[in-house]
């Protein structure tokens, strides 16, 4: 049975199985596994230019990745970043009903997030073109869209690796550690 978010054990559990990852992997590291968000949350806490463009900024953002099981995401995938005042509390994959309680909710398919990450895609003009989805207030997303720019040159300056550009095997990989992040972690 799935720990509970939030708690201590949950928390101790999750830290664990980043420091696994990050033993076991090497770079570039696969966009939306642990190892990633953990090195993206890194590059957020350390970027002087993101502090300064979301200084007035506070909530709470995800990207919600929509499912797509060929490339080993059976199930949507919720990254969720705890954001105040330029700071960068943390960053975490986390289960579906916390990721749909953040205050701004985003939703695409994994190949708009891609573009996004890829830097093809602005994640304003795909909000407004409705390629991606917000759940939350847009106006304040717009008045924040340095940050959110900051946010997307960081998430491409991982230089990720990305799910469907897998082989067979790496596919397999991806697909065994989501479903055991969902049975300990309820991800």
């Amino acid at each position: 049975m799935a720990l509970t978010y939030g708690t201590d054990e949950w928390n101790q559990a999750y830290d664990a199985l980043v420091k696994e990852r990050l033993d076991s992997q090497s770079k570039p590291y696969v966009m939306g596994t642990p190892e990633w968000v953990k090195q993206y949350e890194e590059l957020i806490q350390n970027d002087a230019e993101y502090k300064e463009a979301a200084k007035d900024w506070e909530g709470s953002v995800v990207i919600k990745i929509l499912a797509k099981p060929d490339i080993g995401l059976d199930k949507d995938l919720y990254m969720f970043m705890d954001l105040w005042h330029g700071d960068c509390r943390f960053v975490k994959i986390v289960p579906a009903e916390v990721g749909e309680a953040g205050d701004f909710v985003i939703t695409g398919e994994y190949d708009r997030w891609k573009a996004v990450m890829s830097k093809e895609l602005d994640t304003i003009k795909g909000m407004m073109q409705g390629k991606l989805k917000l759940k939350g207030d847009l106006p304040t997303i717009v008045r924040a869209v340095k940050a959110a720019s900051r946010l997307v040159d960081l998430s491409a300056i991982t230089e990720p690796r990305f799910p469907d550009e897998l082989d067979e095997a790496g596919t397999e990989d991806l697909r065994a550690l989501l479903k055991r992040a969902e049975d300990e972690l309820g991800i």
